[in-house]
């Protein structure tokens, strides 16, 4: 190779790079027009490729300095600007884009919450109707605890906050990706697992109400529940977004209308996730807490979730 030509050839699109930094390092990346910011990343590549060519031919010590000074100014600006981008786009999506996507598809929400209370009012009906339902559905070992022993089972978690709470976020995160998940098979997963926690947080509510427990579980359940139960609602209506697709693609072709409700049940999970971390972290740290009050408890719980209905109820002037 005859590295003076090759550096001749090269030398101006190293300098014109240079040029595009000091005026990005300068005024900012707003400063530079569109066009210049393709050329800017286009150009980035381009003197990559030259120090690795320069590296292996072992074209002088000097070049090769100068080159890799150009290239970790470039990455600099382009990839941590490219960040700095993605930032502002989730700050966006979580400040209007999450409230839109929720009213958007209120009705499938609606109608997953739907389904989680029949199966609550089902157990509710059959716990008080036949004493040997309860069994089907809560494990006997908390049915003797709280029957028993009179107690509730939530102190085990004192002591073990983060192991707990990490459990429950792991298994909220499992419940809700399961019932998204459940589109896929038309709706009927989804369905199913909508009506069968609303089986068991009913089962559980007419235990403890049976055994004069209802104020302290409560008092529990209000704090993290009013992030949780809506987390696993919206779930349940990504996953109806999905069987949609499936069942009733409308207007649009099958794979069509599986991207354009995929990408709604999309967002609705971006949403799911912090919901459901928060929520976990409640539920580890602060509802089975025996130090804060349940008047508190109640009033924290009735707070979020007044909370939340206003900021799903957002729109943008």
């Amino acid at each position: 190779m005859n590295i003076q030509r090759w550096i001749a050839r090269r030398e101006p699109n190293w300098q014109r790079l240079d040029t595009l930094l000091k005026q990005v390092e300068k005024k900012g990346l707003k400063s530079v027009r569109a066009q210049e910011i393709r050329e800017l990343a286009s150009l980035y590549r381009s003197v990559a490729a030259d120090l690795a060519r320069a590296r292996t031919q072992q074209i002088g010590q000097t070049l090769i300095q100068s080159l890799q000074n150009l290239t970790t100014r470039g990455y600099t600006h382009i990839y941590q600007g490219s960040r700095r981008q993605e930032w502002r786009a989730a700050l966006e999506f979580y400040r209007w884009g999450l409230p839109s996507v929720v009213q958007q598809t209120f009705v499938y929400i609606a109608t997953a919450t739907g389904l989680f209370l029949l199966g609550a009012l089902v157990a509710w009906w059959y716990a008080w109707q036949d004493p040997t339902f309860m069994s089907l559905v809560v494990p006997q070992h908390l049915i003797s605890q709280v029957r028993d022993e009179h107690k509730l089972w939530m102190g085990s978690i004192v002591g073990v906050e983060p192991l707990a709470s990490s459990s429950i976020m792991i298994n909220n995160l499992s419940v809700s990706f399961g019932a998204v998940a459940g589109g896929i098979s038309a709706g009927a997963y989804t369905t199913y697992l909508m009506v069968f926690n609303g089986l068991l947080i009913g089962a559980v509510g007419t235990l403890v109400g049976q055994n004069n427990l209802a104020y302290p579980f409560w008092a529990f359940v209000f704090p993290h529940g009013a992030l949780e139960l809506p987390a696993i609602f919206f779930a349940g209506g990504a996953g109806l977004l999905l069987a949609r697709a499936i069942l009733f693609p409308g207007k649009y072709r099958r794979g069509d209308a599986l991207k354009f409700y995929g990408s709604q049940a999309a967002q609705l999970v971006f949403g799911i996730v912090p919901m459901l971390i928060i929520a976990g972290t409640i539920e580890g740290f602060f509802s089975p807490n025996p130090n804060v009050p349940n008047p508190i408890k109640y009033l924290v719980g009735l707070g979020l979730f007044i909370f939340l209905v206003l900021y799903c109820n957002r729109k943008r002037r």
